[in-house]
């Protein structure tokens, strides 16, 4: 795992605290103790250094802030800015703003960031998006909340922003805090989204309304429709309302369609699963399993992130047919079938999306879940996207899920569209046209 670099402990208004990039998430406030509070500026949404300086403010940034009794958070916010122009050649791979954290408090770790709207927020508050990102990888150093999104993320976020929505993202649990990352597993992914709403609802309930919406992409597709198979019995106090997945990565093996496989032999995927907990128990480690050749994209999968992952196999030759001691089905078939799922009726109703060139989760492995989740009575509204990949799929969908978020809050009973659902073909071409559609 990447390494946290050491907090520095700072002096404002003779009180001491611990200055760390970490967003911590953990339900403090649940448990019964006082510990978050947030104090808002005007900035730019923080992206990552792979995003070539684009901008995507003007928004409300809100920092959780831990403090004691007798300081307020404008007074730690503040010394959060003044730490921030002292510390900031130090800092390496994190966004801005700065998060100070009261060192004498202890919480379970969680970590990620909230954003609100611009200006005052209306009566009764702005309902709440949870949005679950995608595969960034299983370091430290890939945390949202320390390197900033990606462009296609940021974009994303700013428009439920544009449209009222406050934004609650959380790194998932391993990323930005202690502890290995589970990779693709949806219990603790989903545990990750719901413990991420509780922290945004008990810091500010007098500008967030009890209005929850989960969103996710790829991994993140995992991880909301995983926060929603738990939400009833992990976290009755969330009022979730509605669900939206799209770049469905999760698989069900009793449902009523089984694709000829739901493998993805990648040797990144792979990787991260292996470091992500998803070898079998019994099985070789991680690094018996890696061949010589394939050594670099390992240490790359440990020291930094997916698109640095990817640089180190184009630039050292590393396919899926020499990044393991074993052919690759023997390497999968070694791994638990982390992202299977249960088929179940669940009590809100869910709006899944597919871009009908996604070569990385094909479209027929997305209808699998489609189809499984509407064969046991859910409300599911299944959308495609002609020419839309992997990424671009995301905010193709961004209309149809901003309407259907809109619909919920209205009081309409968004329609189920399972009985017209058909099996698609093989990923088309990709479209020119529509945004991050690489």
């Amino acid at each position: 795992m990447g390494q946290h670099t050491t907090p520095t402990d700072v002096s404002t208004d003779g009180e001491a605290y611990a200055w760390n990039p970490r967003r911590d998430f953990a339900s403090c406030a649940h448990s019964g103790h006082r510990c978050w509070n947030l104090d808002g500026a005007n900035r730019a949404l923080p992206t990552s250094d792979r995003s070539e300086g684009r901008g995507f403010g003007p928004f409300t940034f809100l920092s959780l802030v831990r403090h004691s009794a007798g300081t307020t958070g404008a007074d730690a916010a503040a010394g959060g800015r003044a730490t921030a122009a002292r510390n900031h050649k130090r800092r390496s791979r994190r966004a801005d703003p700065i998060h100070i954290q009261r060192s004498a408090v202890e919480c379970p770790h969680r970590s990620g960031d909230l954003y609100l709207p611009k200006g005052e927020s209306p009566a009764g508050g702005w309902p709440l998006v949870a949005w679950a990102h995608g595969t960034l990888g299983v370091s430290d150093a890939c945390a949202p909340s320390w390197t900033g999104h990606k462009p296609r993320d940021a974009t994303y976020i700013q428009r439920w922003l544009e449209n009222g929505f406050a934004v609650v993202a959380t790194d998932y649990q391993g990323l930005g805090g202690p502890g290995p990352h589970p990779y693709l597993v949806w219990q603790a992914e989903g545990r990750s989204v719901l413990d991420a709403v509780r922290a945004a609802l008990s810091a500010y309930p007098d500008r967030i309304a009890p209005k929850v919406f989960i969103t996710g992409q790829s991994q993140g597709s995992g991880a909301a429709i995983g926060a929603t198979m738990i939400a009833e019995s992990y976290a009755a106090d969330v009022p979730l309302l509605a669900t939206v997945a799209t770049g469905l990565v999760s698989t069900f093996p009793d449902g009523p369609y089984r694709p000829d496989t739901t493998a993805i032999a990648s040797p990144i995927y792979t990787t991260l699963m292996m470091l992500g907990g998803s070898l079998a128990e019994g099985a070789p480690t991680v690094d018996d399993l890696v061949s010589d050749k394939g050594k670099p994209i390992l240490k790359a999968a440990r020291e930094s992130c997916a698109p640095e992952m990817r640089d180190v196999a184009r630039r050292e030759g590393i396919t899926a047919d020499n990044v393991y001691v074993q052919p690759m089905v023997q390497v999968l078939a070694r791994l638990t079938p982390v992202t299977d799922m249960r088929a179940r009726r669940l009590h809100v109703p869910m709006l899944l999306g597919t871009g009908l060139a996604d070569t990385t989760l094909v479209p027929m492995r997305q209808y699998a879940e489609v189809a499984a989740l509407c064969a046991v009575g859910n409300d599911v509204n299944w959308k495609t996207y002609p020419g839309a990949t992997h990424n671009g799929g995301l905010n193709a969908a961004f209309p149809d899920a901003l309407a259907f978020f809109r619909g919920v809050l209205a009081g309409e009973k968004p329609r189920s569209n399972c009985s017209e659902i058909t099996e698609p073909g093989p990923p088309g071409e990709a479209a020119t046209g529509i945004a991050f559609n690489d």
